[in-house]
């Protein structure tokens, strides 16, 4: 918490998953919690979870160089170890210690697979996982988690890791890297990575691309046709009056508001290194929106009821939403799109290495990437298309101008841009919404 790791309003693993990370009972995690809460480090919000106390964080940043808020930690710290201590954590290292990792598959049963939820899980655990059993005899046993939630789990985890494999977005990759919590990949050991399209790569030789998608904006055609409104053709298209209060953006927080500000910025004469224009444009597209949307579960369903007809997604819910029988129409601007994919990565020191290799491997096989391909995402590899059933409504053309992002640097900038836009953008929300 102190060192940003987990910044202001950062939702806390449930009192179930921090007993399952330590091995210790839940009245022992209760306790600390509500110590914590106490001293208004974490707050709990009905109905939402636990989050790290916004407020108490900063001031205790600063008061006495954070001393205060480093005796509060050490203290829960303590609690936890000497719940450990009492009870025992099996199979668990001390720290410092990792468990090694196996050197072949031969004797794994089965590995921990972390990622997404929804059409990620479903895939994996009804096609994929089967499909690898069959072939290992290893089970996948997955656990579902957005990508940051993932990487706070990875890090507590790290001298005892759980997960063999863990999913991350592009800049998650970056950080899972930066902060060591990721095997070095040995391309003979996962030989279809020859095979993947270098585009969707987030950094090489630690995360291999599994589920491709580009982050684009998509419109209702049959309210466009139906106002006579022009088709959008590029990202400045977004801020019009005539669908004011029609719209459906994320967040900065969420991976599809950070790629809007910066593809916003690309488009207005700006780059990575000045934001500046793409700040400027997304105070105008504010006053336009009524809110800004935290998730695809809050998004989809306000351009599914119509609440909204203008948005942009990932290109796998764009599909999603026309399956559902959406009028939706995806757009590659004139300015260019991002290409990424949710990475796969072996967890440092990960139980099963190997295997988990194995996994990866499997994962970026033709079969798996053809079976992936089907539920709307693109496969990764050089050559394959999206499937044919998504091609008039996701399909990419040759000539159409996707890019691989910078997401070392973006994994840098993302903090300083979202406190601008969070002070400077969110404030302008609504403003020229009739009421």
């Amino acid at each position: 918490m102190e060192q940003d790791e987990l910044p202001s309003d950062s939702k806390l693993p449930s009192e179930k998953e921090w007993s399952d990370m330590f091995g210790v009972g839940r009245s022992s995690i209760r306790d600390t919690l509500s110590m914590l809460a106490a001293a208004r480090i974490i707050e709990t919000w009905n109905g939402e979870g636990t989050f790290v106390h916004k407020k108490t964080i900063e001031a205790k940043r600063v008061k006495n160089g954070g001393c205060v808020m480093k005796r509060w930690i050490m203290i829960g710290l303590m609690m936890v170890m000497a719940a450990l201590a009492g009870c025992g954590v099996p199979n668990a290292k001390p720290p410092g210690e990792a468990k090694p990792a196996n050197k072949s598959s031969d004797n794994v049963k089965e590995i921990t697979v972390a990622g997404n939820g929804g059409k990620i899980e479903k895939a994996i655990r009804e096609v994929i996982a089967p499909k690898f059993e069959e072939k290992y005899g290893i089970k996948v046993n997955f656990v579902p988690g957005l990508s940051g939630e993932i990487l706070s789990k990875v890090e507590l985890q790290k001298n005892a890791p759980q997960y063999d494999v863990a999913f991350y977005v592009p800049i998650d990759v970056q950080r899972a890297a930066d902060k060591g919590l990721t095997e070095q990949l040995d391309p003979a050991a996962i030989p279809n990575m020859s095979k993947v399209d270098p585009r969707f790569v987030a950094v090489d030789n630690i995360g291999v691309p599994v589920f491709g998608l580009v982050i684009a904006p998509a419109y209702n055609t049959k309210t466009f046709e139906k106002n006579g409104w022009a088709p959008i053709t590029s990202w400045n298209d977004l801020i019009r009056p005539d669908y004011k209060g029609k719209t459906a953006f994320a967040d900065i927080a969420n991976d599809w508001g950070f790629a809007l500000l910066y593809n916003l910025a690309n488009a207005n004469g700006g780059s990575l290194d000045n934001l500046e224009p793409g700040l400027k444009k997304a105070k105008e597209l504010a006053r336009y929106s009524d809110t800004f949307y935290k998730n695809s579960t809050q998004m989809m369903p306000a351009v599914q009821q119509g609440a909204a007809d203008v948005t942009v997604m990932g290109s796998y819910a764009i599909a999603e939403l026309i399956d559902s029988g959406v009028p939706l129409k995806m757009v590659i601007p004139k300015e260019g799109a991002p290409l990424q994919a949710f990475s796969a990565t072996v967890v440092k020191n990960a139980p099963h290495k190997k295997a988990a290799m194995d996994f990866i491997n499997f994962l970026i096989s033709e079969e798996s990437q053809k079976q992936i391909a089907e539920r709307g995402f693109y496969p990764v590899l050089k050559g394959m298309k999206a499937a044919p059933k998504y091609e008039a409504s996701i399909g990419l053309k040759d000539s159409d101008p996707v890019f691989r992002p910078d997401v070392k640097k973006l994994s840098e900038i993302r903090a300083q841009w979202t406190d601008r836009w969070t002070k400077e953008v969110t404030p302008e929300l609504g403003k020229k919404v009739k009421k």
